[in-house]
């Protein structure tokens, strides 16, 4: 059975893995309107690469590490203010925030 196809306007949800790297969680934690950045890095990989399932081409286990989120420019990444250990897996609809809504659309 296939999953239901996304149209314009739809909303779609992600999480965050219980071991996320801190530097995504701090990526993430870092932008005003997440959605939109998002869709840039889309834009950038639709460009290099055509429409494609990146399952079928990235390994599961990338093996990203704090070294790599310096972007291999000598720079050690500075992990931000600590944030909470609990990154929950699922997000209860009621945790979304109004402004997290706005910004997706």
């Amino acid at each position: 059975m296939m999953k239901k196809q996304k149209k314009p306007g739809d909303n779609i949800s992600l999480k965050t893995k219980k071991n996320e790297s801190p530097a995504i969680i701090d990526w993430i934690n870092s932008q005003t309107n997440l959605m939109d950045s998002i869709r840039y890095l889309v834009e950038n990989e639709i460009k290099a690469n055509g429409v494609r399932n990146l399952q079928q081409h990235v390994p599961a286990d990338r093996g990203f590490s704090l070294e790599d989120a310096a972007g291999g420019q000598g720079n050690s990444y500075q992990e931000g203010p600590k944030h909470s250990p609990e990154y929950e897996d699922v997000i209860d609809e009621e945790e979304i925030d109004e402004e997290d809504i706005e910004s997706w659309t």
